[in-house]
């Protein structure tokens, strides 16, 4: 594309942006008339509320006013911690409605426990919940139309004013020619600098050469961006959004991968769970932030991880904005064909570098609910699907090398300091609830009630030779040999594994019985537990 082409583009950006603000000029007037005009929306709705009543008046005495004033201060510290005032006109009608929707459920959670917690019978539901709710669908009504009516005046200035035509960015696209643009490295470092900041600038250059053309840096959520990019030639891409806002992750990843050569480099960040908790819990104050936490909690967590509700998190968020923790953001981009180089917590934020090592994997049934099927070494090497309850994050199951490299085993052959035990999974874990699905593969025949423990394939590789023949000789069991001898080593546990064979191959039922007791009471007396 010629340098005058590329300065017209620019025009006509500069130009459609210029738009927005000749309608908009006065931001904080904008809001403020939104402010104003959510409160008479309100209080109108207690009005007739109370016009609903037989005596209306009787009810405009101090309890209902106290009432109403607590509403009142819920409805506007709410609006405004959900930025329900601030419309910026890049985002889309679904991300207005949920700012309403968030808000007003946090009024009308406050107002629940007033009336229930504290056992204010005095006051009538109809008249605050149904404020709540006529005030909400006036906002939607309204918000609805003022979305309609800002792009309809948009669209007709573009029709009587021929010279601001929207851009056709994908005609524009298709132009460019990506080797002919040159940027200095200068004001590339300065751009990332503004945008990340220092610590983050010299992680990026610690593994990435910025300087060097077929370096790509880029700031996106969507994978179309990736796609459009030029097939071998770039060796390192660097992506300044956070993936918590990409819908499609793995299909992100997996573009990413398509555009590197083996051993290319992609540099990216996230918000993990636990930062975004930090983040929450400072942003709003005491009491408020909990109750702010546990609807993120509840939406945002909880929502996705079973079949009826994952369809209300995907209508209300679209996938954006996503909690995602460390396990499986690392263990995303290890399913996708990357291994970790570097990692980094900064500001907020967990910055990695990977290494492209294969094609990725396209797994299409990734386990992410509360139940997994885990596929485990199992009799003559076949590898048999073993049903647990999630104790480990989403993921997890791609990050077994890496944790061993890391943190390589503690006693009893477990990975120490396992990033990838979720909080509900320790406690599974604790009293044996995460093994009870497994009483599915006894049924079925996968395995039996005393046997070694069924093993991943990668956990399977650090048995001795001898003892991976052996043990693919027997189905898994449910109750190992473990917590009969209690073993702390890897080759303890291979040792005794090995004993329990050759006393099973001479009475198989007297030795399941014996182990089965031994294991009863290390667990009962002795608090063994799960690993």
């Amino acid at each position: 594309m010629r340098l005058s082409e590329r300065i017209q583009l620019r025009k006509e950006v500069s130009i459609n942006q210029a738009k927005v603000q000749i309608l908009y000029p006065f931001k904080m007037s904008r809001r403020a008339t939104l402010f104003l005009f959510d409160l008479l929306l309100l209080f109108g709705s207690f009005g007739l509320m109370l016009l609903l009543k037989p005596e209306p008046k009787s009810y405009l005495n101090d309890n209902y006013l106290i009432g109403l004033a607590l509403l009142l201060i819920t409805w506007v510290i709410s609006s405004f911690s959900f930025n329900k005032y601030t419309i910026v006109r890049s985002i889309g009608l679904t991300e207005i409605f949920k700012r309403i929707l968030y808000a007003n459920f946090i009024s009308l959670a406050t107002i629940s426990i007033f009336i229930v917690a504290l056992h204010a019978g005095d006051y009538s539901r109809l008249i605050f919940f149904g404020t709540i709710i006529i005030a909400t669908l006036a906002e939607l009504v309204f918000a609805n139309l003022d979305y309609l009516l800002i792009h309809t005046v948009e669209s007709a200035m573009d029709i009587k004013d021929p010279e601001l035509k929207p851009l056709d960015f994908k005609k524009a696209r298709r132009a460019v020619n990506f080797k002919d643009i040159t940027i200095n490295p200068e004001d590339l470092e300065s751009g990332i600098r503004e945008e990340c900041g220092e610590e983050a600038l010299e992680f990026i250059n610690q593994n990435i050469d910025i300087s060097n053309p077929h370096s790509l840096v880029i700031s996106t959520t969507t994978r179309f961006n990736i796609q459009l990019q030029p097939d071998n030639y770039f060796k390192a891409v660097i992506n300044l959004k956070r993936i918590n806002d990409i819908q499609y992750i793995n299909k992100f990843f997996e573009a990413v991968n398509r555009k590197l050569p083996l051993n290319g480099t992609f540099v990216g960040t996230c918000e993990t769970k636990f930062l975004r908790k930090q983040r929450i819990l400072k942003k709003y104050f005491p009491g408020l932030n909990w109750i702010m936490y546990t609807l993120d909690f509840i939406v945002k967590r909880v929502f996705p991880k079973f079949i009826l509700t994952k369809k209300i998190y995907f209508f209300l968020t679209r996938g954006e904005n996503r909690v995602i923790t460390r396990a499986e953001a690392l263990g995303r981009l290890y399913s996708c064909g990357f291994e970790v180089i570097d990692e980094r917590f900064i500001g907020g934020l967990l910055y990695f570098a990977v290494r492209k090592i294969k094609d990725p994997a396209y797994d299409m049934n990734p386990t992410y609910g509360p139940f997994v099927k885990l596929y485990r070494v199992g009799k003559d090497g076949k590898m048999i699907k073993v049903y647990k309850l999630r104790t480990m994050h989403p993921y997890s199951e791609y990050l077994q090398d890496y944790v061993y490299q890391k943190n390589s085993l503690e006693e009893g052959g477990k990975f120490k300091d396992d990033f990838r035990i979720s909080t509900t999974g320790k406690i599974f874990r604790t009293f044996w609830l995460d093994e009870l699905p497994m009483l599915i593969n006894v049924f079925k025949g996968d395995m039996k009630i005393v046997g070694v423990r069924p093993i991943s394939k990668q956990y399977f590789e650090l048995y001795r030779e001898e003892m991976k023949l052996k043990r693919v000789q027997y189905k898994p069991g449910l109750v190992p040999p473990y917590y009969a001898d209690m073993p702390k080593t890897i080759e303890e546990i291979q040792d005794s594994e090995m004993r329990y064979f050759v006393l099973y191959d001479a009475n198989p039922i007297r030795t399941d019985v014996v182990y089965f007791f031994k294991a009863f009471n290390n667990i009962i007396f002795k608090k063994a537990r799960s690993a």
